[in-house]
């Protein structure tokens, strides 16, 4: 006993506590889902202006290319030395290529991408959405009868549906790239064989999985930084917190999702 608090006492502060940050995570899932709800029907009521759809694409989409192609030459040079390195004296290298390409298409090209993009799109929508929140300029929109989740999130949304799976294309084909380059330059792999390993062994089922990861992926990524942009307040110290927990929210339900598909795709589907 320390001051009069017993080891019960903390352990019930504890539960309490446990309990209250488990209320508010409830709470903000409710808050999102109804946003997420409000948006489809409002897109659905009356489409986005395809001019602010486009605007979005091209922010979210062509902005991000460059990034998406650093990431992914790496992430397939990285594969190739990795997959090589377990193979020494287990499997021949021939197989080389069936592991990166079947490795990039399913998990790693949409996965990195989304998060490279949940990083660098979900910050930008939260602060731009916060700004227009703490400035009430949401507020203005709303007097003159336009509807926020038509105008702002639903053209945003839509934006990253469409550019997620592009983007998850472009980030394959580079990633087996960089695979191939260090392949054939490091691990003396013939071209002939690598490419033949990659005809063998690519299966449109993966990439079919991996782009259908991308569309959930996009979805998330633009609801979160919508989401926690509405939700700001507190000036220019809120903006900063929204935007951090727009890239955090986006990140971690990005891999819950990961898991929650591939045991729906290949436990149901893709058998």
């Amino acid at each position: 006993m320390t001051n009069g608090v017993t080891p019960d006492d903390i352990a019930l502060k504890g539960i309490r506590y446990a309990r209250g940050r488990l209320g508010d995570w409830l709470a903000e899932v409710g808050r999102a889902a109804v946003m997420m709800l409000e948006t489809t029907r409002a897109g659905f009521e009356r489409l986005p202006s395809a001019r602010l759809v486009v605007q979005q694409m091209s922010a979210i989409g062509v902005d991000s290319l460059w990034l998406v192609i650093v990431v992914s030459l790496f992430t397939g040079a990285v594969a190739a030395v990795q997959a090589a390195y377990q193979f020494t004296s287990v499997v021949p290298l021939k197989y080389l290529s069936g592991v990166i390409v079947r490795s990039v298409v399913i998990e790693l090209g949409p996965v990195l991408t989304a998060l490279v993009i949940g990083g660098r799109v979900g910050a930008s929508i939260a602060a731009e959405l916060g700004t227009m929140k703490v400035t009430e300029q949401i507020d203005a929109l709303r007097a003159m009868g336009i509807n926020p989740m038509r105008y702002l999130v639903a053209p945003r949304v839509l934006a990253a549906v469409v550019m997620l799976p592009i983007l998850t294309i472009y980030a394959d084909a580079i990633a087996i790239l960089g695979g191939y380059i260090v392949a054939i330059t490091s691990l003396n792999v013939p071209s002939p064989i690598f490419l033949q390993g990659l005809q063998d062994f690519f299966r449109m089922k993966d990439l079919l999985s991996g782009l259908l990861k991308a569309v959930f992926f996009g979805n998330i990524i633009g609801m979160m930084g919508c989401y926690h942009g509405f939700q700001t307040e507190g000036g220019a110290e809120g903006v900063g917190r929204a935007t951090t927990m727009a890239v955090v929210s986006s990140c971690v339900a990005i891999l819950i999702l990961d898991y929650v598909l591939a045991t729906v795709l290949f436990r149901l589907f893709f058998i």
